[in-house]
């Protein structure tokens, strides 16, 4: 009984020892939490859709009547590309 008892202590010390390593081992600083960023927009536009991938942002808008692409930077919002869409051939 005595060797039961031991080996489950052992293993129940183990088990503490394990889930404590995992939570107070040193893995650097929490992240910064996320800083006020803004993109600036024509005065007038409206957003028409939006779409997230490979660390950009695309938005749709719409500006006086016409549709346009603009991509910025997912990191810094920082303008990539602007691409008018016109309807006439």
């Amino acid at each position: 009984m005595v060797i039961a008892s031991l080996t489950t202590f052992l293993a129940f010390a183990f088990v503490l020892a394990v889930i404590g390593y995992r939570l107070f081992r040193g893995t650097g600083s929490a992240p910064a939490p996320p800083a006020e960023l803004s993109a600036t927009l024509p005065a007038g536009a409206k957003v028409v859709a939006s779409a997230v991938g490979d660390g950009r942002v695309v938005l749709t808008i719409e500006v006086g009547g016409a549709l346009e692409l603009r991509s910025f930077d997912l990191d810094t919002l920082k303008p990539l590309a602007v691409r008018r869409l016109d309807t006439n051939p």
